[in-house]
């Protein structure tokens, strides 16, 4: 039972208490030296020859202490989740809770947000030298452009795509096109589009820990799931769209392996899945985590001509309307080398693109795959046990993007679909809302003291 992870209410489990809080605290202090050391390595690297390309080691931000209009409604969500989140998560019945968690992530994402200002954090995110919405007027002719992708890739290409387009096969770029065409288009739509949806990511990792694992654990990662230092780059990018998409599609997944309408998730989860390959490259490592609900469903089979079919129908749409993934992402990697991440070093980049993820999971995660790791090796096939399946699934497929070498830097954006599912291991702890505190408090220095690049 869930409740055996906790600390026992009589004396004789006291020492036991301390000694496992004491050890979480030594996970998350070795989560903050870790940043700190980057951060120490980095500055010199960067002072020395400029190889990093990132003006604050390890993150991809500058120095620039500042408050702004959201900053007294970030601390006022901040204050009322730590308050009043683990009760109301306990106790709340499901639906309502879903929504709660939803409204909550998304006030939580926009005050972060406009700390740095409506325009400067939120309308012009996505309209820089480097996004999406630069190549709008380039895709009157949708067919016509997706055929002549491929053509544009190279930096010594003519008309060459700005990197974010370049970096991403087309439905990345499409789907801010199709915003312009309902008439939500310009950066302000956008900024709004990318948060809302994006903080429904945690509804789709709530959803899939209790259909997993149980609703109790579901209930107890929620707080985290809201309080996500993470949202600092959720709200200002594209990957917050693409983390939401991969959520729900392994939540579809979930669902579908353990006998919910098998056949209708398994065919929703096999589309969003294509399309996430078609949103970014990188997330084809998601393999991992579907592997891992797979594993842990109870009715693996049935779904999975379902969730293939479902799966093909992005690619072949694609590929006949003369896109070639195949293709692209050899010209990419052809692409990669020309730019910074050509000249970023591996041997730095290899553990600092860890080390950035201190600040998108918090020193509450830390402590939390502490004892993620605890549950693993007991073996023990609780519903903790199938959590910590999800939880250490999410974190191979980091490892196998950070050692892939496309991963150079940025990772505080690129890897949040990833990130985001490390964050229900805060399931596991005690002290709830001292943890819950120590997340909030990151997110307001994170956001208060730099000025993001993304």
């Amino acid at each position: 039972m869930t409740r055996d992870l906790l600390p026992e209410t009589g004396s004789d489990a006291l020492p036991d208490a301390r000694r496992d809080l004491r050890r979480d605290l030594y996970a998350a202090c070795a989560a903050a030296l870790l940043f700190a050391t980057a951060a120490v390595v980095g500055t010199v690297i960067e002072d020395r020859d400029g190889s990093l390309f990132v003006d604050w080691p390890p993150l991809l931000a500058d120095w620039y202490p500042h408050i702004g209009p959201g900053t007294p409604a970030a601390i006022a969500v901040a204050v009322a989740i730590v308050a009043y989140g683990p009760p109301l998560a306990a106790r709340l019945p499901w639906r309502r809770l879903m929504l709660t968690v939803w409204g909550a992530g998304t006030a939580w994402t926009f005050s972060l947000a406009l700390v740095d200002g409506w325009q400067r954090g939120i309308a012009d995110r996505l309209t820089t030298r480097y996004e999406y919405l630069q190549v709008i007027d380039r895709f009157h002719d949708i067919p016509a452009a997706l055929r002549d992708f491929n053509a544009h890739i190279l930096l010594d290409s003519p008309d060459h795509w700005p990197a974010h387009v370049a970096g991403h096969p087309p439905a990345a770029t499409l789907t801010f096109v199709y915003l312009d065409r309902i008439g939500l288009g310009g950066g302000a739509w956008a900024g709004v589009f990318v948060i809302t949806v994006g903080a429904s990511a945690a509804l789709a990792i709530l959803l899939t820990v209790r259909t997993l694992a149980d609703e109790e654990l579901a209930r107890r990662a929620a707080p985290f799931l809201v309080l996500a230092p993470g949202a600092v780059w959720l709200g200002t990018s594209a990957d917050g769209w693409f983390a939401a998409v991969a959520a729900w599609a392994l939540a579809l997944l979930a669902l579908a392996v353990t006998g919910h309408r098998p056949r209708w998730t398994g065919l929703a989860s096999g589309l969003l899945l294509g399309l996430l390959v078609y949103l970014s490259y990188g997330l084809t490592l998601f393999v991992v985590i579907a592997a891992a609900v797979l594993l842990l469903g109870s009715d693996r089979i049935r779904p999975l001509p379902f969730v293939l079919a479902g799966f093909l129908v992005v690619p072949i749409v694609f590929t006949a309307l003369g896109f070639y993934w195949w293709e692209a992402y050899d010209l990419l990697v052809t692409r990669y080398d020309q730019g910074a991440g050509g000249t970023r070093p591996q041997a730095y980049w290899v553990w600092a693109n860890l080390a950035c993820q201190v600040l998108v999971v918090g020193l509450a995660t830390a402590a939390g795959l502490r004892r993620t790791g605890v549950i693993l090796l007991s073996r023990d096939r609780t519903a903790a046990f199938r959590l910590g399946v999800l939880v250490l699934a999410a974190l191979v497929a980091m490892v196998a993007a950070d050692l892939s070498g496309m991963s150079k830097a940025e990772t505080e954006r690129i890897w949040l679909p990833f990130a985001l599912w490390l964050l229900p291991a805060g399931a596991f702890l005690t002290g709830v809302r001292g943890w819950l505190v120590a997340q909030a408090v990151l997110a307001l220095l994170v956001n208060h003291l730099l000025l993001t690049g993304w």
